[in-house]
């Protein structure tokens, strides 16, 4: 009985943050043209309401990078082991931002972006499952450099990392990218 239940716990924490089949595709250029001018671009200025979001989001994002190197662990919410949900549940509670502990619990918050509108701050959902269909990986974006979306996640077998949206295995598994800031 002891034998099976420790079978039924690897398999079911494998199966947490693990693979997934789809592929999606992506890319993120805007510019603004000066009327008359295809040459001339100007940036648009940032209102102070983006900017506090944009402060906020660099605090989020800062306290999740002091988690970087830190091993998996199933339901893990320390330094000692951390999972996806973990990551950005403690990310976000010690920003003072109450949110759902569960991915597929928080996915269901905030408002659905397309991911071409992605910024820093955002919530990015995964389904890596192959025999579920609710999402099952969630990761925070720490950069978005054109249309290179870098996150951190935890993943069962490398810890607490930053990976890309561009990596196949992470395009393969992307659902949805969502905003709660």
């Amino acid at each position: 009985m002891l034998r099976k239940t420790i079978i039924l716990l690897l398999i079911f924490t494998v199966a947490a943050c693990g693979p997934g089949k789809k592929k999606r595709t992506y890319s993120k250029t805007r510019t603004i043209t000066v009327e008359g001018s295809t040459k001339d671009t100007i940036p648009l200025p940032k209102p102070k309401k983006e900017e506090r979001k944009n402060d906020k989001a660099e605090a989020i994002i800062s306290t999740a990078m002091t988690f970087s190197g830190t091993r998996y662990k199933y339901g893990g919410t320390t330094n000692k082991g951390m999972d996806c949900s973990g990551l950005v549940y403690v990310s976000l509670r010690e920003n003072d931002i109450p949110f759902p502990r569960a991915s597929h619990q928080m996915a269901l918050e905030g408002q659905k972006i397309r991911v071409e509108d992605v910024q820093k701050g955002d919530l990015l959902y995964f389904q890596t499952s192959k025999t579920g269909k609710r999402i099952n990986h969630v990761g925070l974006v720490v950069e978005v450099d054109g249309d290179d979306i870098q996150f951190i996640h935890a993943t069962t077998s490398r810890g607490v990392l930053v990976s890309s949206l561009r990596e196949g295995y992470w395009n393969h598994a992307f659902v949805k990218a969502m905003r709660i800031l």
